[in-house]
């Protein structure tokens, strides 16, 4: 027979209070005083004693208040071991003392204690002290589990309206079989977003393929995209399945569909009509089922104007556009990304656990980013690496959108064309011995690389795509001396 009982309300845990203390009565009167406003108190008589209760995960302490002189380890070298260890970093710590100094105060401050009170106490105080501390490590851990969650369902980090509106539309769009156009600048996340919608979707347990657009050859795209048949053209050795139909029954994500070539975007509008290519060299159909995700930093509108992009494909692409906001746009959430580019760069690299000071995020705040999220990571990471434990302002590269002969507009992704041969007769702008220089240093590591784009990505420190940007733009090509 069920049990028709109704089961008891569930009542809040009371948070527990640790006090450490050698003196008896002080710790009977803390205990008095807690208990009395609900809290749970365990007590300690020495720091030692302190840390196997702290320790116990059977029962957690939410705030501890520790005398700053003990018979054996102090105060102060309790609250440093406690800092040090991973599991109990972020446990408020309140420092008492009746003999202390101000340094003492500022040391036990310095290592994170929350809050420092000389004997005798004042109750108000202390309660309130106590209270605060309990809230705010609360609302801490409530933080980082919707950061958890947000990470775990879109790979993105951010609480501010922007990023929170394009949480929305991922959701919105996700379950739907609808094209999608992911826009936004250089380094705003667009692939995380295509990603997030894949993973969201019915499609999710299918193939996810990527394809970068603009790192493929004009020549080979098309082969790349539907495949080919053996001897279709001089290398092809033997059949090949594209793209597509790699990603069939999944989604394929067209990266840079900006910079697709107008022959390439024919076949692709094919496909999205009826779900059909024919490989390279054949002539037989081949039915695929793919949704298309599609990203660019370019306008494509103005690319339809100027015929680079064909209108009709835009509109095929353009059903539901998803728009990722860049950096700028988005400040409030500059601290919660850098806590998990450290946290995450930390981890993977085996270091302890860094720490942020508080002044690196108004320094983080105040630069422009035009590289947005991914500037902002190499950015931390960097400073990760000059650090102690503690990440200051010090330890930050210089800033190079802060020259201030460098105009606000400059885009370095999109280089001005190489200075003609009868540049030399007059004096350049800054702009055009910029450009020079870096074309001619472009040209040097490709050649001592033997032209292995990827290898010369990592040596100039810029992505892929950007670098096959910029060897458009300049114009450079093998060979050239």
């Amino acid at each position: 027979m069920a049990d028709s009982r109704e089961a008891a309300p569930l009542t809040p845990v009371a948070p527990t209070a640790l006090v450490v203390d050698d003196e008896k009565n002080i710790r009977r009167t803390l205990e008095m005083v807690l208990s009395g406003e609900g809290y749970r108190v365990l007590e300690a008589e020495s720091a030692e004693q302190a840390l196997e209760l702290i320790r116990n995960p059977r029962q957690p302490v939410d705030v501890a208040i520790f005398d700053l002189k003990l018979p054996g380890m102090s105060g102060l070298e309790a609250l440093e071991r406690l800092r040090a260890d991973e599991a109990t970093r972020e446990l408020p710590v309140i420092v008492i003392s009746g003999h202390a100094t101000v340094h003492d105060a500022v040391s036990a401050i310095k290592l994170g204690a929350s809050d420092f009170f000389e004997k005798p106490l004042n109750r108000e105080r202390v309660l309130v002290s106590v209270r605060n501390s309990v809230r705010a490590a609360r609302m801490s851990r409530t933080l980082e589990q919707m950061r958890g969650e947000l990470e775990a369902r879109y790979e993105m980090i951010g609480t501010s309206p922007p990023i929170q509106k394009l949480f929305q539309d991922i959701d919105k769009v996700a379950p739907t079989k609808a094209s999608v156009l992911i826009t936004g600048e250089s380094g705003t996340g667009k692939e995380l977003v295509s990603r997030a919608i894949h993973r969201l979707s019915p499609r999710k347990d299918a193939p996810f393929v990527k394809v970068n657009c603009a790192a493929i050859p004009r020549e080979l795209i098309e082969s790349e995209l539907f495949g080919h048949e053996r001897g279709s053209f001089t290398g092809a050795q033997g059949r090949k399945r594209g793209f597509f139909e790699q990603a069939h029954g999944g989604t394929l994500f067209l990266d840079e569909i900006g910079d697709m070539d107008l022959s390439a975007q024919a076949k692709v509008l094919r496909a999205l009509q009826n779900g059909e290519i024919v490989r390279v060299g054949s002539e037989h159909v081949i039915h695929v089922d793919v949704r298309v995700l599609a990203a660019t930093n370019k306008d494509l509108p103005k690319s339809v104007a100027s015929g680079a992009f064909r209108e009709d494909l835009m509109f095929r692409l353009d059903v539901f556009p998803v728009r990722v906001p860049a950096l700028r746009e988005r400040p409030t959430d500059i601290p919660l990304l850098a806590d998990a580019f450290v946290g995450a760069f930390c981890k993977e690299n085996g270091l302890r656990p860094k720490r942020i000071d508080p002044s690196l995020y108004e320094a983080l705040a105040r630069r422009k980013w035009p590289g947005n999220v991914r500037e902002l990571k190499n950015v931390v990471e960097r400073a990760a690496i000059l650090s102690s434990d503690v990440i200051t302002v010090a330890d930050l590269p210089e800033d190079p959108h802060s020259s201030p002969f460098e105009d606000d507009n400059d885009d370095d992704s999109a280089p001005t064309a190489a200075p003609g041969p009868d540049a030399g007769r007059g004096r350049l702008t800054l702009r055009e011995h910029r450009d020079a220089a870096e074309r001619a240093y472009i040209l040097d590591t490709l050649k001592e690389l033997a032209w292995n784009i990827s290898r010369a990505s990592v040596i100039l420190g810029v992505e892929r795509t950007n670098l096959h940007k910029k060897i458009r733009a300049y114009g450079i090509k093998r060979g050239e001396s």
